[in-house]
């Protein structure tokens, strides 16, 4: 699952820079642009990817990040994407839903794959119709119109509630982690600022 760590440290890098700090709402893991994914609905689809990691008998820590920001990020790259293909007028059919979620992908698996790619059964109809959706602006806006369409994507924005921490606004293999400890984070900074202030 090396590739995976790889695959979590890219999207955390996308969301570390649209994630903007504003008032969160009362029982909210975040905001995404007009959608609230709730505290509730984060646990429960971290236990559903749990219980799905079991029964295919795959180890949580080989992910190299806590499963509740693994779901957290797939969750808000989802919303972000539903509300972009709205904006859009994008419409995708459960033909083509079904045949996404038929793909073996990487890993000869549909579901396996799915779970590589940080999705719960709870929602992956939800994310294989944001990603046929997505799939299908892209090729419309072509090799020319993809810059645009990252710009416009990136007006939606998503700010996560301060009790993970600080976002990792530069997630590297070592450290792919959504969040940092704000607290470590301070005293690193403030480390770091007594160098330079020595030197």
């Amino acid at each position: 699952m090396k590739s995976i760590r790889v695959a979590v440290a890219a999207a955390a890098v996308g969301i570390a820079l649209t994630a903007c700090s504003s008032p969160m709402q009362a029982g909210a893991a975040a905001v995404v642009g007009s959608e609230r994914i709730s505290t509730s609905q984060l646990t429960a689809d971290a236990e559903s990817y749990k219980a799905a990691l079991k029964r295919n008998n795959l180890d949580e820590t080989a992910l190299g990040v806590p499963v509740t920001q693994y779901v957290l990020q797939r969750l808000a790259d989802i919303s972000a994407a539903r509300q972009f293909m709205a904006r859009r007028n994008v419409q995708v059919t459960d033909k083509e839903i079904d045949a996404k979620l038929q793909d073996p992908g990487q890993y000869q698996n549909p579901e396996i794959n799915l779970l590589a790619l940080g999705v719960a059964p709870t929602y992956a109809r939800e994310y294989a119709r944001t990603a046929v959706g997505m799939a299908k602006l892209q090729q419309s806006a072509g090799q020319g119109g993809t810059d645009q369409l990252r710009k416009e994507f990136a007006t939606i924005k998503t700010t996560f509630s301060p009790r993970f921490g600080v976002v990792n606004a530069q997630p590297s293999q070592e450290n792919p982690a959504l969040f940092v400890d704000a607290g470590r984070f301070g005293k690193a900074a403030s480390q770091q600022a007594q160098q330079q202030q020595q030197g």
